[in-house]
């Protein structure tokens, strides 16, 4: 009887989707069989739907690093593997195992492109560089954190991520759909535009502001462009809306999601940067006509079914413009979304993904024994 592999999930403070993603991963292990422990901050860990172990990891290095890793060795002591997710998380679980006996095998799924200033890049630069060299497997969830991985030396491949759980509502009638509208401020005449998403700085909401502005000028049927979602820059957002009289409606969060996704005429993400971005496939799943920013992993999640640009305001523009006067077009992307929907990666498939990548780097583990540090240069 082959017994269940030990696993530690690993993430560290985490505002966006990664402790997220790390709750879900380790919870469809358990169901799968496996033995797994969710290891990070307490804000991190809660609501969790394994056992837990709190690791304090911050979001960047600080003097309590020192403790954390004590920490993290005990935690990981007698397990099989972990799974570290994001950056931080990853270079901690690599200097956390490098001097451990029945070392546990190593394996990072970055989630995000570094971005910061000087000094935050150097960071990371560094924190990149130990999890290449002393990672047993690297995974990236888009082919441009893959390919940056591999160029320092990670063994590397792309990451499942599971599409959001489909939120099934049934078909709105005419009077739903405009009581819906009405409570967002739209009215009768004008086209309904929709960005869903973190007010973050990645979520690009200055190119938003300039996508709006460019398509007034042009003169583009009269639209209302609704922007969902909580963050630190609603206030920035809603300040340069009321500056400059834009059309655009700041809701904050909403629970109705997926029927915005349904009515919306268009769908728009305007982010700099995207690995498997989930409110884009929460769109695909509404069968909406999506325009997106053509960055990060973004068209490996929508291939064919949605139109992606540069992120510069003007293309953005055009684009928009173009589908809310061309019904035949958004019908044809409305299609395409759904049929590109049923592709998406479901948790059968994360699950396969990584009971594959665990075997690959437990096993030259336990054959070659503890001493399985990399050289640096």
């Amino acid at each position: 009887m082959v017994r269940a592999m030990r696993i530690v999930q690993l993430t560290s403070t985490s505002a966006g989707g990664v402790a997220r993603h790390a709750r879900q991963v380790a919870g469809l292990l358990a169901d799968a069989g496996e033995e797994v422990l969710l290891a990070g901050p307490a804000d991190v860990v809660a609501e969790s739907p394994v056992p837990v172990a709190v690791v304090d990891i911050a979001d960047r290095p600080r003097p309590s690093d020192v403790a954390a890793l004590k920490r993290l060795r005990g935690v990981l002591a007698g397990t099989d593997l972990v799974h570290a997710h994001g950056l931080r998380a990853g270079a901690a679980a690599v200097l956390a195992t490098r001097a451990m006996r029945g070392r546990p095998a190593v394996v990072v799924t970055l989630h995000n492109l570094p971005v910061g200033g000087p000094r935050v890049q150097a960071v990371a630069a560094v924190l990149e560089r130990v999890v290449a060299r002393g990672a047993d497997l690297v995974l990236g969830v888009s082919g441009d954190l893959v390919a940056r991985a591999t160029r320092l030396g990670a063994s590397a491949q792309r990451a499942l991520v599971p599409a959001p759980a489909r939120t099934e509502t049934g078909p709105l009638d005419d009077a739903a759909r405009q009581q819906l509208r009405a409570s967002l401020g739209l009215t009768p005449q004008e086209r309904f535009v929709l960005t869903v998403g973190r007010l973050a700085p990645q979520k690009g909401l200055g190119l938003l502001a300039d996508t709006a502005a460019t398509l007034v000028r042009s003169g583009a049927p009269a639209f209302r462009w609704v922007v969902v979602g909580d963050g630190p820059l609603a206030g920035e957002l809603a300040e340069r809306v009321r500056a400059e009289s834009l059309p655009v409606v700041v809701a904050g969060r909403r629970d109705d999601v997926t029927a915005l996704n349904a009515i919306a005429d268009v769908v728009v993400s305007t982010s700099t940067w995207e690995g498997q971005p989930l409110a884009v496939q929460e769109a695909l799943q509404a069968g909406a006509a999506v325009v997106a920013t053509d960055v990060g992993g973004t068209r490996e999640v929508t291939a064919d079914a949605a139109v992606l640009v540069p992120p510069q305001a003007e293309q953005l523009a055009a684009a928009v413009a173009r589908l809310l006067t061309d019904d035949a077009e958004r019908a044809r992307l409305r299609s395409a979304a759904r049929e590109r929907a049923s592709r998406l990666p479901t948790p059968e498939d994360v699950v396969a993904q990584l009971r594959d990548v665990y075997a690959r780097a437990v096993v030259p583990q336990r054959t070659r024994g503890t001493d399985r540090t990399r050289p640096t240069d």
